[in-house]
């Protein structure tokens, strides 16, 4: 049929269909239909081409028609097991937030963030979640008996832990970083540079990091014939203000320790601060110890010795695990090395 003057102008009031990009790239709407779908069983000649009139003809997939023909939501749900306060509070979120997005992005998937910290929050996402308006979820910040393992299970819904997931039954996906070799290797660190009264801000006791970090810490203190002393253990929840009283508190029980290995990097800047409020220096009476490598290691003074744990690879490995349930594969494990990075503090 010839392609008339109306009927170009027709097609110009109009947003470009999947029919206009084959005529434009020469190739069949089921070549266009696979390329949209990632390519599979296309020659390179004819995804370039695609591609090409994609770009040229200003093509968007219609997802509420692709979600019709596949019968999925064509998105994935960013689901933080934590108060809406803590995602802004704590660099760590927004870090795997903004890796998982990115991750996501390379696939044409958008995220959709939910937080799940109170149990009024939960009650209105589980019709949501139950529906399947999302293909799977990447859970982050799980505890001990967390409640949402149970109803994404119970939904049938793919899902992804970042951390160990701790008592729960069965196998679950799940990305972590080491956190035990982590705490030794910081530990280490300490003992090895002069320090023999190491303390410790350990983590949350019903997250695997926190448990793992501290365990990590008493091993290490063991293997340099150090004894464990209570005394010197403090147990904050992740945030700045916890930190800081925590650090308090060893400086009233413990007045002779010499380092002090936190848990994260925003309760290293709490302790930090309180270090300094009792007139204390950094590292000169105090070596300071924090994990992360967080914005917040580099934002205080002195900058912090930490560990770092790879934000980014933790996203990567979240995401393709998750798209891989959605595509039919079983569930898998990660653990990923964690680095020392020595700076002022320490």
């Amino acid at each position: 049929m010839t392609d008339t003057a109306p009927r170009r102008r027709a097609r110009a009031q109009r947003p470009p269909t999947i029919i206009d990009v084959a005529e434009h790239a020469g190739v069949s709407r089921g070549t266009v239909s696979r390329v949209l779908q990632g390519g599979h069983n296309v020659s390179p000649a004819a995804r370039e081409a695609v591609d090409a009139a994609i770009r040229k003809l200003g093509y968007v997939v219609n997802r509420a028609a692709r979600s019709l023909v596949t019968q999925r939501a064509g998105s994935v749900a960013f689901l933080l097991s934590e108060t809406q306060d803590r995602l802004f509070a704590d660099p760590n979120f927004t870090t795997l937030l903004t890796g998982c997005t990115t991750a996501l992005g390379e696939h044409d998937i958008p995220l959709i963030l939910i937080t799940a910290g109170t149990d009024a929050e939960r009650r209105r996402i589980l019709p949501f979640l139950s529906a399947h308006h999302v293909d799977g979820v990447l859970l982050i910040s799980s505890h001990r008996g967390n409640p949402m393992i149970e109803h994404l299970r119970r939904a049938n819904l793919p899902f992804v832990c970042c951390g160990k997931p701790l008592g729960e039954r069965g196998t679950l996906s799940y990305v972590a970083s080491d956190d035990l070799e982590g705490a030794r290797t910081m530990v280490r660190h300490l003992i090895e540079s002069g320090r023999r009264r190491v303390a410790t801000i350990a983590g949350p006791q019903d997250m695997p990091g926190g448990l793992e970090r501290l365990q990590g810490y008493r091993e290490m203190l063991a293997e340099h014939g150090i004894a464990y002393d209570k005394r010197l253990v403090t147990t904050g929840d992740y945030s700045r203000a916890s930190g800081e009283a925590c650090m308090q508190q060893l400086l009233a029980t413990a007045k002779d320790i010499d380092a002090v290995f936190v848990a994260s990097d925003l309760m290293a800047d709490g302790a930090l601060a309180a270090i300094e409020r009792a007139g204390l220096r950094v590292p000169d009476d105090i070596a300071v110890g924090g994990f992360d490598d967080s914005p917040a290691a580099t934002a205080v003074h002195p900058p912090l010795t930490t560990i770092r744990q790879p934000w980014s690879r933790i996203s990567e490995m979240m995401v393709r695990q998750l798209l891989a349930q959605i595509a039919g594969e079983g569930p898998a494990t990660v653990i990923l090395p964690t680095e020392l990075v020595v700076r002022e503090s320490a």
